[in-house]
């Protein structure tokens, strides 16, 4: 609230007070209640009201929705800026939708800058507003000082600049100062901290976190409210976790937010991710109103589950119905025809997209070249790339992927070459398909150098995925011993993937003894993957080892292990059928 004014003539202060509630009364809130506004604002300079410090600060209240502008105008002509003023024409600028995003959050914190400039003394509403748009603006030096600067006015401790303070940490990805700001308010967290603590795991994928936080804050008394709930389901995933959602799912209907539907497609996206898809649908039926986000809650769950002719049905049924759709209902769409090898219904989807004008959105333009890309349609692929505005590190991944892994590795390798001259940033699925395309080209040295800058010149933790090409690769080329020295040199526990790679090299070139080696010591920690001891009985009966091989495979038969199916989607001008081997 605004600071108390000095007391005016009371016939003035009687007219200032009269317009001031004419404005309260206009309920201005869009760009087309300006025409209304201005008339009001006319009046009021002519009978000499409008630098009245309580008229123009509802002026601006009402200007700042209608026009960013012409509240800027209003707020330079105000004779006293205080910090109500300041808070107001700060929100509008971190809230405006008629610039991007990140301009917006700019805007404000260089408005912020000049309202410390000019000693204006911040207060509560200040910093939910600023820490905010120091993570959209992407600047974290700035959410520091802020950060700072709300500990010397002593209103850190407040629970909404708390938990802003967490979120903007969270968003920067800087996980561990989000966890100090947490600890340090003590037993004086609101659910709102403990909701921003929750929604900050998970942004940053730490979901078992996550879940740990969800349990204190209960073990602790502090009742979720339903965005705290909305936060927490997406830590749920896998079967191991389905008890524990349909807990949460009657503890929503207990507390009546049964009818909140963003937090019943938050239950549908759960129950899809523990594979439970009959619950979803069972869900999603009973639904007495469903928005956009609930059918795409539904097409994303089916597609995520490897059931892509589904997700393209339940689109179907969607148009049927005449719901409407956006980008991210076509994102999910496109990926379930990639993954169904539905080629010609991605194409029918692509234009529905550009019918409607979404075409030009990133997202819509990166999921058509991996669609095209996977399914042999790699000209297709580079024209949907190169149609792109500003491609990002997405896109570019994509392309140098798709050529990679269709055997152009000379394309792959000139398009990173490329994508670095442009000041795009690589991140770790760029270095996969760079490593893939050193593979197929036998660049091995090559592969070692891009592996080696992973950490040395984009300061990027390599993933498990980038560990198995570089192990694939070495061991193709007979280089196993450096292999195996790359592996013991991880910072990670290898997976099945890299110890795969490295048996695969041995059995290429036929070295049974350091395979021994390796799997012995695979097989005493208690690794039962079916792909070593398939690996181990090749090498033996090729080494002529019948008896060792004929051992693997018995113990193959006493585990139970079984090599799972290849299975190939063969698509013909009447149906797409699956092939198995």
């Amino acid at each position: 609230m605004p600071p108390p004014l000095p007391p005016l003539p009371t016939a003035a202060a009687a007219l200032a007070q009269h317009y001031i509630r004419l404005l309260s009364a206009a309920g201005f809130s869009s760009p087309s209640s300006l025409r209304a506004l201005l008339p009001i604002h006319a009046r009021a300079v002519l009978l000499g009201i409008a630098t009245n410090p309580a008229f123009a600060t509802r002026l601006l209240a009402a200007a700042a929705p209608c026009s960013l502008a012409y509240a800027r105008r209003v707020f330079d002509a105000a004779p006293r800026r205080d910090a109500y003023m300041w808070n107001t024409l700060l929100r509008a600028h971190a809230h405006s939708h008629a610039t991007p995003a990140y301009s917006s959050a700019s805007d404000a914190l260089s408005l912020y800058t000049r309202m410390r400039a000019a000693g204006v003394v911040p207060d509560y509403y200040t910093y939910p507003i600023v820490l905010p748009a120091c993570a959209a603006a992407r600047a974290p030096r700035l959410g520091r000082a802020a950060h700072g600067d709300a500990v010397r006015f002593a209103l850190a401790g407040d629970g909404f600049v708390h938990s802003a303070l967490i979120a903007m940490y969270c968003q920067e990805g800087e996980v561990a100062d989000a966890q100090q700001a947490f600890l340090e308010s003590g037993r004086a967290r609101t659910v709102v901290a403990w909701t921003a603590m929750v929604a900050g795991y998970v942004q940053n994928c730490l979901f078992a976190q996550g879940a740990a936080v969800f349990g204190a804050m209960v073990a602790e008394g502090v009742l979720p409210n339903e965005i705290t709930l909305i936060s927490f389901l997406p830590c749920l995933q896998g079967q191991e976790w389905l008890a524990a959602g349909e807990m949460v799912h009657g503890f929503v209907v207990k507390l009546g937010f049964d009818t909140n539907v963003p937090l019943v497609n938050a239950l549908i996206a759960m129950y899809g991710k523990c594979k439970s898809i009959t619950s979803a649908e069972e869900l999603f039926d009973g639904m007495t109103a469903r928005t956009v986000a609930s059918w795409n809650t539904m097409i994303a769950m089916h597609e995520q589950n490897g059931e892509g002719i589904k997700a393209i049905k339940f689109f179907h049924r969607m148009l049927t119905e005449k719901v409407g759709f956006d980008t991210v209902t076509l994102v999910s769409v496109l990926s379930a025809c990639t993954r169904s090898g539905a080629l010609e219904t991605g194409k029918w989807v692509h234009e529905l997209a550009r019918n409607h004008g979404l075409d030009a959105d990133a997202r819509i333009g990166n999921v058509l070249v991996d669609m095209h890309a996977k399914c042999g349609e790699l000209a297709y692929a580079r024209v949907s790339f190169d149609g792109l505005r500003a491609p990002g590190v997405v896109s570019w991944s994509a392309m140098i992927s798709a050529y990679a892994n269709h055997g152009e590795p000379e394309e792959a390798l000139n398009l990173f070459s490329m994508m670095k001259g442009q000041g795009v940033k690589p991140n770790s699925f760029t270095f996969t398909a760079v490593l893939v395309a050193c593979a197929y080209s036998g660049l091995v040295d090559e592969g070692l150098a891009h592996f080696n800058s992973i950490v040395r010149d984009y300061r990027i933790s390599p993933t498990l995925e980038n560990y198995a090409c570089m192990v694939d690769m070495l061991g193709r080329a007979g280089r196993l011993v450096e292999a195996y020295e790359i592996i013991r040199g991880m910072s990670m526990q290898p997976d099945k993937c890299i110890w795969g790679a490295f048996l695969g090299g041995c059995r290429l070139h036929g070295n049974l003894e350091l395979a021994e080696f390796v799997a012995k010591d695979l097989f005493q920690s208690g690794s039962h993957d079916v792909t070593f001891y398939v690996l181990m009985a090749n090498m033996y009966f090729e080494a002529g080892m019948v008896e060792d091989a004929e051992r693997m495979r018995r113990t193959m038969e006493e585990m139970e292990l079984k090599k799972t199916t290849g299975r190939s989607l063969v698509c013909t001008s009447r149906e797409r059928r699956a092939i198995m081997g």
